[in-house]
């Protein structure tokens, strides 16, 4: 059996940098085979700003900030087409003012589909959306029915590990969270620093299956299944040689801890799980450090809109990365989750390694 069946990452995850000209722009990604983003998550750097984030199901035009609990917003000028390798923005100002820096992640999902719960007899509630099965990535669309103990169809082949739900069509609760590390009877917040809260109702205290992931029991209906209300799950699971959801312990030193993943990162995103502390979420990748090599030190936190800084550190290996301090947003010693996604596998499908930064 193959070490991994996705060679060229770069088909299905890339970070982008760019610079905003106050105009109209395209984005083109690197590689000479082309990837249509279906997620686009922008963010300036050199300025306090929202995330934006960006889907084909949604449509152009339509954002989400992952470090607001506001519903969806639009503005015509924003990102105005997924491109057939890359995507189009227009002159807003928010994710592409001239003299303005910018990164954005890319994932690709491409493949549509729809499940008619009382037909299919798969879930309790309608689902539409786009889905990668390859890439272990879904997004997925429905509209909340207010009831408890309900079923969703994802789209995916295997469970999902992590699922980013938030409402569309109201703007009073946040990004709930489901992990697998945590399990479905507590939940964190993308927009928020808390750590793992136990609550058996936000996931209906059942995990997801090979196609139905579950919300709702009790008093959460409001949060995870409002009646009427549109809502939107980024679902994902890992790929050997190409994504990893998992866990680490930080030992709380400069000489870090090493989180093996079986590739060479291209995007790093951890989140401290434990309720004593309240810690950011923190993403590094492989295009912002300024060296172009290791350390990796440029840091973006989903639940701030703060500019980019440079205090957290990791050295970007072959097979895996490794901790450079002990800042509490990645090393302190206590337990993380982390969702990763690989520049190229440790070793691809021909037996060829690949090499450190």
């Amino acid at each position: 059996m193959a070490y991994t069946t996705i060679d060229n990452a770069e088909l299905f995850f890339q970070a982008k940098l760019h610079s905003g000209n106050g105009s109209t722009q395209s984005i083109t990604f690197d590689g000479s085979e082309n990837m249509q983003p279906n997620w686009v998550w922008i963010k300036e750097r050199n300025a306090a700003e929202h995330h934006y984030l960006f889907d084909s199901v949604r449509g152009v035009q339509k954002f989400i900030y992952t470090n607001l609990v506001n519903e969806e917003a639009s503005n015509s000028n924003s990102l105005t087409a997924f491109d057939s390798n890359g995507f189009s923005l227009g002159n807003y100002a928010d994710v592409n003012e001239s003299g303005k820096t910018y990164v954005s992640w890319n994932w690709k999902a491409g493949t549509s589909f729809t499940n008619d719960a009382s037909a299919t007899s798969v879930g309790d509630i309608d689902s539409s959306g786009s889905v990668n099965t390859d890439a272990g990535f879904s997004i997925c669309s429905f509209t909340g029915n207010g009831s408890n103990s309900q079923t969703v169809k994802h789209g995916l082949s295997t469970a999902p590990e992590l699922i980013i739900l938030k409402s569309r069509g109201q703007g009073t609760y946040g990004w709930i969270t489901y992990d697998a590390i945590n399990g479905a009877g507590k939940y964190l917040t993308l927009n928020g620093d808390h750590g793992a809260v136990s609550d058996t109702g936000m996931w209906s205290n059942t995990a997801p299956t090979s196609s139905v992931f579950s919300l709702s029991n009790g008093g959460n209906t409001a949060i995870t299944n409002p009646n009427t209300v549109t809502m939107i799950a980024y679902c994902f699971h890992s790929v050997k040689g190409y994504s990893k959801i998992g866990t680490y312990t930080g030992n709380g030193d400069a000489d870090g801890s090493f989180v093996y993943t079986g590739f060479k990162p291209a995007f790093v995103m951890t989140k401290k799980t434990s309720s004593s502390t309240a810690r950011n979420w923190c993403i590094l990748d492989n295009k912002r450090s300024s060296s172009g090599a290791n350390v990796v030190d440029d840091r973006l936190f989903p639940n701030l809109g703060d500019a980019e800084d440079s205090s957290t550190s990791a050295d970007f290996l072959s097979n895996g990365f490794k901790l450079r301090d002990n800042a509490g947003e990645f090393n302190q010693a206590v337990s993380y989750i982390y969702m990763a996604f690989a520049e190229a596998p440790f070793v691809n499908s021909n037996g060829v390694p690949c090499n450190a930064r």
